[in-house]
């Protein structure tokens, strides 16, 4: 069993497995461990990675590429208007209104449940969306053996990460075993291909003036264009010096061309360069962290290896920056490593990670009787995640909780609002009074929020019985402050059940980082209160009995009405019609499989024919098989160039009925001496045996004469019978079939072997030396004897007592290795 992380960018992607060896980033089909993230959609198929970055060109209306930031939006939204000019192929709106595993730490919401979504459409069990610094940092955290210990100060590293699309920066604490996201900021509109589009632009405007050529006229010769201005800037990350970009046959069969130096590029590029500060000063206001806290900068994604994009980091936080990790594979590797954790078939060091939520998440809903409405920030910025929370709401009545990004202006969406939440079966307590209605908030794994449970709790009385209740005691006293004040207004929150999951439990400040509206009241403080109580009603004289009143927690529906969430009818369409392009794609695969074969075996056969199978084949055979090679490759290319699977296996026997004959006689040629060869040695081998033993030779002279005369018999046999299939093949000629197959041969020489080898290998019986008599109890005959005696008795000493001897000998050789 294994588990995978994958990287899907929006130029390239990466994929490493967790395996008992350790995490490995796996090759594609080419043996590349970057595959494009590109597909390109055909008549019949699919293709994917390298084969559609291929055609990106050639079918550049079908091949689609740069997709990963359309998650989760609309048609009609102004990202997606805006990129479409850019895009070689259409977008068109579907009838819910979009576009159609790790993911950047901006990602929404509504763009984490696209991608979760997808990852169901294709059959993959996601097993969390982890940020992409968050993976990082696992990646670099989880191997260091010099990280402080709990009780000491953490080491703070910044992981700095500008990839095609996108700049992203975060701060991370890292003790023994742990690592806390501090707080993160990005870019999302800053990234490797923005520095692209200047240099395309640059030489557009170049060509224009030069050339009189307006390259974005024609989608071709503008991919063409941004392909060069990718690998020029890639050279002149290693280069300063002058670079030349040509082109030929760029349009109108013009050749262009053109050069280009760093310093010509930075200062071309001096405007991207300066929003690279942007976000790490905002990340720096909201950790409160000052340069010199931090004890190492980590830079990852290919456009960090741009001279003048790690000058401004370094020059930001005064120190170089380091490059310890891949820069291209730490985001898989740490995806991969997170899922190993999760897995229970993986033994992973202990290692805690907690995570930060992004934006500032708050609800709003309408109190009971009055119009206003009630607000609560319940995730601030960069607050710890996974992290869940109990809001308590006293209502008569289903109600609705509307939940909404706090600073609309950060979020890089144009919907602030996540959902709306109606609590549903909710009444009144049976005496009129509102019920206590607990609402369980939560920011889960994959960095999603949601109202996860939702409980009512109603007071059922029971029969009397004897002695007072103590659960009415406690509970009766807790009712009235909350009858007494404004419930409507107070949302109170449940730490005890919060502080059940284990990221509360290992950080202290969960609270302070979501600070209480001033009506806030804590449930854990009325405790003491109602201890206080009970005790004053144990000094007080006994009262009449009260009923007993049982506290039950009934479970609440929750409707979800999300801003973006695929219908459960809509998600089994995609997946089905996913399952349908798949078979499509194996099916058409084999189609093609079959047809590449028939190609292949008439280029083989046509091939040799002309050469080492020419003598194989009689001369009209020869002009019939290769007239029916011609007629089958015009086929091919004719009529056959679009057939079913069918139709080129049945070519291919047509072919393989005539050449295989042919393709045996030569094979069998190739290999019939080699055989015979063997035969004759081994023939040649017996007879000699044979021989020996007629000549009275001492190593023979213990093997019975009736044993010998089965070998001589079956000697003379075989060798009968190679005479009379050599002189019989030596009478046909080549391409005639073969008197005697290959593999007879070699049936002969088994049941040679089968009778000789057993006869002419048995050892010679072994002659035992005499041995001295001894008397059954009666002394040794002789002194020898006696000693003889003794040291067999001391032989038998250690065999019964469970001892080695010191002075035997067997012990002495004994090899303990």
């Amino acid at each position: 069993m294994s588990v995978v992380g994958l990287d899907v960018g929006s130029q390239s992607c990466y994929i490493a497995v967790a395996r008992a060896g350790g995490i490995e980033t796996i090759a594609n089909e080419f043996s590349d461990r970057c595959t494009p993230s590109v597909i390109s959609f055909g008549p019949k198929n699919r293709t994917i990675g390298v084969a559609a970055k291929n055609q990106q060109i050639t079918h550049a209306n079908n091949t689609v590429s740069s997709f990963k930031r359309f998650h989760g939006r609309a048609f009609n939204d102004p990202f997606i208007q805006k990129e479409k000019e850019n895009l070689s192929y259409d977008l068109v709106p579907m009838k819910n209104g979009g576009v159609g595993i790790k993911v950047p730490s901006f990602f929404t919401d509504a763009e984490r449940r696209s991608v979760l979504d997808a990852a169901q459409i294709v059959g993959l069990n996601c097993l969390r969306l982890m940020n992409d610094m968050t993976a990082v940092a696992l990646n670099y955290g989880i191997y260091k053996q010099d990280l402080p210990n709990a009780d000491e100060k953490p080491r703070v590293v910044v992981f700095v990460d500008m990839g095609h699309s996108s700049f992203q920066v975060s701060a991370c604490a890292f003790n023994k075993g742990k690592l806390k996201v501090l707080g993160t900021a990005f870019d999302p509109f800053l990234g490797g291909k923005n520095f692209d589009e200047k240099l395309v632009e640059h030489f557009c405007a170049e060509f224009k003036t030069k050339y009189k050529l307006d390259a974005k006229s024609k989608i071709r010769a503008l991919l063409r264009l941004h392909q060069e201005c990718e690998k020029l800037k890639k050279l002149m990350s290693s280069n300063s010096t002058d670079l030349p970009l040509n082109i030929e046959c760029f349009m109108n069969d013009k050749d262009v061309s053109a050069k280009m130096n760093r310093s010509q590029f930075e200062e071309l590029c001096a405007e991207l360069l300066q929003k690279i500060e942007v976000p790490l000063h905002l990340l720096m206001e909201q950790t409160h962290l000052k340069t010199e806290e931090v004890s190492a900068i980590e830079i990852v994604g290919g456009a960090t290896r741009i001279p003048a994009v790690k000058e401004r980091i370094a020059r930001f936080f005064g120190k170089d920056v380091s490059t310890t990790l891949n820069a291209d594979e730490a985001v898989a590797r740490g995806c991969a490593l997170q899922c190993a954790i999760l897995s229970p078939a993986f033994k992973v060091r202990e290692f805690s990670v907690t995570d930060a939520v992004p934006f500032p998440i708050s609800l709003v809903w309408n109190h009971d009787s009055e119009e206003t409405e009630g607000v609560h920030e319940v995730f601030s910025r960069n607050h710890a995640a996974p992290f869940s929370k109990v809001l308590t709401f006293l209502r008569r009545g289903p109600f609705e909780l509307e939940a909404f990004y706090s600073d609309p202006q950060a979020v890089p969406y144009p919907e602030a609002k996540i959902g709306r939440f109606v609590v549903q079966n909710v009444s009144a307590q049976k005496d009129g009074e509102k019920s206590k209605v607990k609402v369980k908030v939560r920011v889960n794994t994959h960095g999603i929020f949601t109202i996860s449970t939702a409980s009512m709790v109603e007071k059922v009385p029971t029969e009397e019985e004897d002695g007072s209740s103590v659960e009415a005691d406690m509970e009766c006293p807790n009712q009235k402050p909350a009858e007494s004040s404004d419930v409507d207004k107070n949302i109170q929150q449940d730490n005890s059940e919060a502080g059940t999951q284990p990221q509360v439990q290992t950080d202290g400040q969960q609270t302070s980082q979501s600070p209480p509206s001033p009506e806030l009241t804590s449930e854990e403080n009325k405790i003491p209160d109602a201890d206080k109580a009970n005790e004053k009603k144990v000094d007080q004289p006994p009262e009449a009995k009260k009923p007993k009143i049982k506290v039950v927690n009934v479970e609440l529906p929750v409707e979800a009405n999300l801003v973006w969430q695929l219908g459960r009818d809509l998600l089994n369409m995609y997946i089905e019609t996913e399952g349908k392009m798949i078979m499509q794609d194996k099916l058409e695969k084999e189609r093609n499989d079959a047809k590449n074969a028939v190609e292949e075996c008439v280029y083989e056969f046509r091939d040799k024919l002309c050469g080492p199978y020419e003598k194989f084949i009689c001369e009209q055979e020869h002009e019939k098989f290769l007239r029916l090679l011609t007629e089958t490759e015009d086929w091919l290319y004719e009529e056959g160039e679009d057939q079913a699977k069918q139709a080129y296996i049945d070519k291919l026997e047509e072919l393989m009925k005539m050449g295989t004959p042919v393709k045996v006689r030569f094979q069998e040629a190739e290999e019939r001496p080699r055989v015979l060869e063997e035969l004759g040695q081994r023939l040649q081998h017996y007879a000699k045996i044979a021989a020996d033993f007629r000549g009275k030779d001492e190593k023979y002279n213990h093997i019975d004469e009736s044993e010998m005369k089965k070998v001589e018999k079956s000697v003379n046999e075989v060798m009968e019978w190679m005479n009379n299939v050599m002189n019989a093949q030596a009478k046909r000629s080549l391409h005639q079939d073969p008197v005697v197959r290959t593999h007879e041969i070699s049936a002969k020489v088994k049941e040679l072997n089968n009778v000789c080898e057993p006869v002419v290998t048995q050892p010679k019986p072994k002659i035992e030396s005499p041995k001295l008599e001894r008397t059954p109890n009666g002394p040794n005959m002789d002194k020898k004897e006696d000693l003889e005696g003794k040291s067999n008795l001391g032989a038998d000493a250690p065999h019964q007592n469970g001892e080695c001897h010191p002075n035997e000998k067997g012990s002495v050789s004994m090899d303990l290795d």
